[in-house]
């Protein structure tokens, strides 16, 4: 535990996903456990993080997750199937977490992000920290676009030069969430009914490390960039 206090990581999974069948426990990338035992191993392998929320209501997301009970971290906490479903509101998702947490910091991931490991989460944790020393109230991480961006009407959106078509380099970057890290005070889940405060870091990940499963093709994809990346 930090001097600022407890570090809480939300690890939140449900049943019946509908983009990509099974995807937190089929096999991935020689992983038996799927995406709900990558993430686990990689939280296990933090220093930053105090205590491990592992929230679900899938019978074999939890079965998975009890391989791990071992470690005093990590709490198995059986979330009610109202706060599970594709129609849940986020709002109330937000206002349950501090419900079953005493940490005075949040930092809410997915295991849908599969290369971001402990390492990555501790870098994030510690720079939150320093974030907050500089007057900002949260952090979240994010993918960089540096690229010529449209709105609906076709025009440039990220274009603050007089010319038509200016370098790439020149461009006003905007920025992605990647949904890798949401990392706030309690206070601000509490107060704001938000896991973001009104002053976010914006904490930049490179698009290998922050790939988001969303979509079957993104499943695949990322196990070809973990096997990559960590030799599997």
């Amino acid at each position: 535990m930090t001097e600022s206090g407890k570090v809480a990581f939300f690890l939140p999974t449900r049943k019946g996903s509908e983009r990509v069948k099974n995807k937190n426990t089929r096999p991935f990338a020689g992983i038996g456990g799927g995406l709900v035992e990558n993430k686990l191993m990689q939280l296990m392998s933090s220093s930053e993080i105090d205590e491990i929320l592992f929230s679900s209501n899938d019978d074999e997301c939890i079965a998975v997750a009890e391989k791990y009970a071992g470690d005093g971290r990590l709490k198995i906490i059986r979330r009610p199937d109202a706060l599970c479903s594709s129609s849940t509101n986020l709002q109330d998702l937000i206002s349950y977490v501090p419900t079953i947490t005493d940490a005075e910091h949040i930092l809410w991931g997915h295991v849908t992000t599969p290369l971001v490991d402990g390492k990555m989460y501790d870098g994030a944790v510690r720079k939150y920290f320093e974030a907050l020393e500089q007057g900002f109230d949260s952090l979240v991480s994010v993918r960089e676009l540096r690229n010529f961006l449209l709105d609906s009407d076709g025009r440039l959106v990220n274009n603050t030069t007089d010319l038509p078509w200016p370098r790439t380099q020149d461009l006003e970057p905007l920025y992605e969430i990647n949904h890798a890290v949401f990392l706030a005070g309690r206070s601000v889940y509490e107060r704001q009914k938000n896991r973001l405060g009104k002053r976010p870091f914006l904490y930049v990940m490179d698009e290998v490390h922050g790939k988001d499963i969303d979509w079957e093709d993104d499943f695949t994809s990322a196990e070809v960039l973990y096997r990559l990346t960590y030799g599997a």
